[in-house]
């Protein structure tokens, strides 16, 4: 037995630390010897070939983003918007495994909207998002800002990915008409944006969350003039792994309750 498999493996450390590079924004990784990447034997040039139409026909989602957008443009309520997601069945995690759907909680008529990435197993057996212990942590971060009640909380999916898995892409463009007619519908003052996946996906960005943690960007919809000042912090789940991440995530938490009171003292 070599010196390295003598050292014990602390797997919950392992994780942690692999969940936070993740939602630094890391997706790849070096071997200890260099490889030659340069050289592909054809008969493998013709398999990834063939795997790629294949995977191009299978996610084509054009069609699903289009009806959700038809259906979510038809809402003219927060209520309405509930039973068309109820009723859409576009999104290809609707069948796999999830119970329900996840829409959202909270105040109808909130200034702070809040989006999450999507529903965990919690969630899925309670039908309302961030009810597990990460959303225990978020609400005693809201209570804490003195936002109990000013908030709306949603997700960029609304069933639970199976495993608990991070939402695809491709996932969260069909859900994102959803996702967009909620906020035209709450017309929020602030947005707060919880860890990478949601953030890429409502800023269109592929910028790493520790970068745009904290910075104050803008959210406009395509149609209608429809903005809002969006803040990127991390998801509530990551500090229950990283509690030392708690620190910045209040400093965010205290930046956005700043910028509500401003546009309060502005529009009383």
């Amino acid at each position: 037995m070599n010196a390295v498999s003598d050292i014990p493996l602390d797997l919950a450390a392992t994780e942690s630390l692999l969940a936070f590079w993740a939602d630094a924004g890391v997706d790849a990784c070096f071997e200890d010897a260099p490889v030659d990447r340069t050289y592909v034997a054809p008969l493998a040039v013709k398999a990834v070939a063939r795997a790629t139409a294949n995977v191009a026909v299978t996610h084509d989602t054009s069609g699903s983003v289009e009806d959700a957008r038809r259906r979510a443009s038809a809402c003219m309520t927060l209520d309405d918007l509930a039973a068309a997601i109820a009723d859409f069945e576009g999104c290809p995690l609707r069948e796999m495994g999830a119970r329900q759907p996840v829409f959202a909680r909270g105040n109808p008529t909130a200034p702070v909207m809040i989006i999450g990435e999507g529903p965990g197993a919690e969630e899925d057996a309670q039908g309302q998002p961030f009810v597990g212990k990460a959303g225990q942590l978020l609400d005693r971060m809201i209570a804490a800002a003195g936002l109990t009640d000013k908030v709306f909380i949603t997700n960029t999916v609304f069933w639970c990915p199976p495993g608990n898995r991070t939402p695809t892409p491709a996932e969260q463009a069909i859900c994102a008409p959803f996702v967009e007619r909620a906020f035209a519908i709450l017309k929020p003052d602030v947005v707060l944006l919880l860890g990478a996946a949601a953030t890429k996906s409502v800023l269109q960005t592929e910028e790493g969350i520790m970068k745009l943690r904290g910075e104050w960007k803008e959210w406009r919809l395509a149609e209608g003039d429809i903005s809002a000042p969006a803040l990127p912090t991390l998801h509530p789940a990551f500090l229950l792994r990283q509690p030392q991440a708690k620190r910045v995530v209040w400093s965010d938490m205290l930046s956005l309750a700043a910028r509500l009171e401003t546009n309060d003292a502005v529009n009383p």
